[in-house]
């Protein structure tokens, strides 16, 4: 009797945390190529008309490690970017929390990665953000809190679609963008259309439905990937 019910438990156990995935692996593989789902690309119209991919710019930062951080330790990653800062009393914890939940769903992927720009490089060290990844348990292998120059910061958001700047009427003396911004291993910005067929562009950190389409669209990021390997026949 009690083998019958530890047996119950196990494969009740094995259906809610494996075939979620197998159903996804299946709708994404199971008919070919005409099936699999492809994550939009960001686009720009640039001075002469034509349409171009949005990419992510160029920078240099320091870790919360005090280490130099630049756009070759993403090279062939998939990561999201935010800007916060570590006094904030608002948003930011909330966005902080967020980003756990989501490293903690693809801790399993080696080529996942999160950036998280301050915008009160004075005030943020990499000492302190060091206290602020520690003091949350944070697991900062793959998840990057920087700091640097502040004009240089500011420029970056702006390149990765957020804002940021000095407010004092703005609680923590901060005007921060609330986004996440999704990156490919090519370095270029890709999100989901919205019902209208437009690019959303951006996800709403703080909001627990964009949340989980953005965790779908890591997802079909991945899977893109993991398709254009197997018609290549790579490992």
């Amino acid at each position: 009797m009690d083998d019958n019910k530890g047996s119950k438990k196990y494969l009740l156990l094995f259906a809610l945390l494996f075939l979620p995935t197998i159903f996804y692996l299946i709708y994404v593989y199971g008919k070919g190529e005409q099936n699999f789902a492809h994550l939009p690309f960001i686009t720009y119209t640039d001075v002469n008309g034509e349409v171009q991919n949005r990419k992510a710019p160029q920078f240099s930062f320091t870790n919360q490690d005090g280490n130099t951080i630049t756009n070759k330790d993403v090279e062939d990653k998939i990561y999201l970017v935010d800007f916060f800062f570590t006094s904030c009393p608002s948003i930011c914890p909330i966005m902080t929390a967020n980003l756990m939940k989501i490293q903690e769903r693809f801790a399993h992927y080696d080529d996942f990665m999160i950036l998280s720009l301050t915008v009160d490089p004075t005030r943020d060290t990499p000492e302190k953000l060091k206290e602020y990844a520690d003091n949350r348990n944070i697991d900062s292998k793959n998840w990057h809190f920087l700091t640097g120059e502040r004009d240089s910061l500011y420029a970056v958001a702006f390149e990765y679609l957020s804002s940021a700047m000095e407010d004092s009427l703005a609680p923590g003396g901060f005007l921060h963008t609330e986004y996440f911004v999704l990156v490919d291993k090519e370095g270029v910005l890709r999100s989901r259309e919205d019902d209208n067929g437009n690019i959303i562009g951006v996800y709403d950190g703080t909001d627990g439905h964009q949340m989980r389409d953005l965790i779908d669209d890591i997802k079909v990021l991945i899977a893109e990937y993991q398709l254009e390997l197997k018609k290549n026949n790579k490992p």
